[in-house]
């Protein structure tokens, strides 16, 4: 899969193919976001609850809008254009961020932090990139009058537009797309936090 995002994306030669073929490698991306999640655990710096408190619930808003998102979505057969992907063209990477950030500031070790950063800004842009060609590339001018206005993943604005034929589905969203597993995972990265920060 990450040769063929590399094929579609350009496949330049040298160092600059290596880092290509980390950023474009969709597993990696995944897997080091959730390692990410028990280095914030496993390196939090003891502190007052209330912050740990306020990074537990950015961090359950974004995986609650992750839950919501990935309900909804039928990949490359049909468009997302409504509900959460009418404010952002990638809602699932918005909740990641705020999973992320949400587990950042629980931790407060400005290392993590300067780690985390460094994450996403080396695989969300390409990701976003490779995500933005491929569906481009199925849906063509149904995609460019949709994504005109809909920035990436930051939303500019509350233009909320409700699911017309889109109905979110459970199994879907928790089953086929993951999100249980995220979820527990996230769980228990919470307890570990938690329990690190009380040392």
């Amino acid at each position: 899969m990450a040769s063929s995002r590399i094929e579609k994306m350009g496949n330049r030669k040298g160092l600059l193919g290596v880092i290509d073929r980390l950023r474009f490698h969709e597993a990696s991306r995944q897997g080091f976001g959730l390692i990410l999640l028990w280095v914030c655990a496993y390196f939090t710096v003891p502190a007052g609850e209330q912050r740990i408190i306020i990074g537990f619930v950015i961090a359950a808003i974004g995986q609650l809008w992750r839950i919501y998102a990935a309900g909804v979505i039928y990949k490359n057969k049909k468009l997302a254009s409504t509900g959460a992907y009418s404010l952002v063209r990638h809602p699932l990477y918005l909740g990641n961020f705020l999973i992320l950030g949400g587990f950042t500031l629980a931790c407060a070790n400005w290392f993590v932090v300067a780690v985390v950063a460094f994450f996403f800004l080396f695989y969300y842009p390409a990701a976003i990139r490779y995500e933005d060609h491929k569906l481009e590339g199925i849906f063509g001018d149904e995609w460019h009058a949709w994504s005109s206005n809909i920035p990436a993943m930051f939303p500019t604005g509350l233009k909320w537009k409700a699911n017309q034929d889109a109905e979110w589905d459970m199994r879907q969203s928790m089953i086929r797309n993951g999100e249980l597993v995220y979820t527990l995972f996230e769980i228990g990265a919470a307890v570990l936090l938690w329990y690190r920060a009380a040392l």
